[in-house]
């Protein structure tokens, strides 16, 4: 009967012990509110169909934008950097999780002994064989939620290393499809600069010859022939340009420069590819649930205050149940058996200080990741508004471009008529063939930007991206598949 009541109560304290275990010291992390902005103050695009962003690239009027981002995303080395953070993450849980169990090592021995014995004159010799196998458990209570701490920093650090990833890709798909697109713009600059240039090489031509006969004076050669090289200079300098593009591509891509080049100069390639436009429909605060960069900068800050918990539980005691059972045995004797269980209290008493600077440098860790939350998310407003305001200025300024240049051209060329009729100098035609050439550049490059800002537009609304917390902790993404359903910037 005592020895029932002893067991009773040690069972009583062991329980009493796995009840503390839902101990915690601090409340429950929650997600901080930083937006209070209900709308945008920049002009918001007008037209266009209401779209998943995760299909966007595909509405543009060019294959090509697909294609290259598929291939950078088939071979990314950020993308397989990402993957690997993402494993070791996972890895890092997993340990976390471990430390909440028991427990459980076994050892084993097999010795062979002779022993050699004079008894008189006669020498004696046996052979002994000994046996022994232990088996130690251990298990450290988790009193003041030291454990379930580091489990929930080490959950929040993978959720933030899968946000991470697809931050990487939307990224990347803005950066190929942003890349391309001042390509093909550099392409239709070149050409532009290329006809103003065979334009100058003609005029110099008449000219010249207009001076060898006497009929114009030498000055007019000179100003042709000057005229005729800073054209061609120019454009030697934008087709330089368009080579440097093409090598970022294929660092981009990872794609054989050949195969790359077949791909961006197809012949029914557009001189600008033209994305179908999407309306925005969020408001400030949606970017969190939107961004991954913000979601990832969010559960980095769950990590932080985790870690908090598990800084002040390390000051407090510790208990740990241990127990051991060992069997040995040799071929002379019978089997003996010991066994021994109990637990072990760890109470810290003296640190110098140690435990509570750790709880210190948590809490001012905490406090940095907070702000470099709120920043985070204050730069990703500004990116959509600043995008915005580009999309909506470019879009005011288009039509107006375009007629400027049309009728730049038309005043070159009625200039030019009265040149060759002897009515204006050449002076007046080069001023107004200077005026239409940057008539033509501000329409591309308005153009060229208008694209661009839409890309940008893509990229500060998150690409597409959404949120799901529920699929996180099973999610094992790959270079080319996504880490979760989230979403994809396909």
């Amino acid at each position: 009967m005592e020895q029932n009541r002893r067991h009773r109560a040690w069972l009583a304290a062991i329980a009493s012990s796995l009840a503390l275990c839902a101990c915690a010291l601090q409340p429950p992390y929650q997600a901080p509110r930083v937006v209070e902005a209900t709308g945008w103050q920049a002009e918001l695009p007008h037209g266009g169909s209401v779209e998943n962003l995760v299909e966007w690239w595909r509405g543009f009027d060019d294959p090509a934008v697909s294609e290259l981002i598929r291939t950078a995303e088939a071979d990314s080395p950020t993308l397989a950097k990402a993957v690997a953070r993402i494993n070791e993450a996972r890895a890092t849980l997993a340990s976390s999780n471990a430390e909440a169990g028991p427990t459980l090592t076994g050892s084993g021995s097999v010795m062979r002994e002779k022993s050699v014995v004079n008894v008189g004159s006669t020498v004696a010799s046996s052979l002994t064989t000994t046996r022994s196998g232990t088996l130690d458990a251990s298990w450290e209570l988790d009193l003041f939620g030291k454990v379930r701490s580091g489990r929930e920093s080490s959950q929040a650090q993978l959720e933030a290393r899968i946000d991470d990833w697809h931050d990487a890709r939307v990224s990347l798909a803005a950066e190929v499809a942003d890349d391309y697109v001042q390509y093909r713009a550099c392409r239709w600059l070149a050409h532009a600069y290329e006809e103003s240039a065979a334009s100058y090489a003609k005029t110099e031509k008449t000219t010249l010859a207009a001076v060898g006969a006497g009929m114009t004076p030498s000055s007019d050669g000179y100003l042709a022939q000057a005229s005729t090289a800073s054209a061609n200079a120019t454009a030697t300098q934008q087709r330089v340009t368009c080579e440097e593009l093409i090598k970022s591509l294929v660092a981009l891509t990872g794609a054989d420069e050949r195969t790359l080049r077949d791909v961006v100069d197809r012949p029914q390639a557009p001189n600008l590819p033209r994305p179908g436009a999407f309306r925005v429909q969020t408001a400030p605060a949606d970017l969190v649930r939107q961004r991954p960069d913000l979601a990832s900068s969010e559960r980095a800050l769950a990590a932080a205050y985790a870690s908090i918990g598990q800084a002040r539980a390390d000051r407090f005691p510790s208990l740990s149940l241990s127990g051991s059972v060992g069997l040995s045995a040799t071929n002379l004797t019978t089997p003996m058996s010991a066994w021994s269980v109990g637990p072990s209290l760890s109470v810290p008493l003296f640190d110098a200080g140690k435990r509570k600077a750790a709880v210190d440098s948590a809490q001012a860790s905490y406090a940095a990741q907070l702000a470099a939350y709120r920043s985070a998310v204050r730069t990703a407003i500004k990116e959509v508004e600043v995008a915005l305001t580009d999309l909506d200025g470019a879009a005011r300024r288009s039509d107006d471009a375009r007629r400027a240049a049309e009728q730049y051209r038309r005043y070159e060329s009625a200039m030019e008529t009265n040149w060759r009729a002897g009515f204006d100098t050449l002076l007046t035609l080069e001023q107004a063939r200077r005026s239409l050439t940057s008539a033509e550049i501000t329409y591309i490059e308005l153009q060229r930007d208008r694209v661009r800002s839409w890309i940008s537009l893509y990229k500060a609304l998150g690409g597409g991206w959404q949120g799901n917390d529920a699929v996180i902790s099973t999610a094992r993404p790959t270079p080319t598949t996504p880490a979760t359903s989230q979403g994809t910037t396909q």
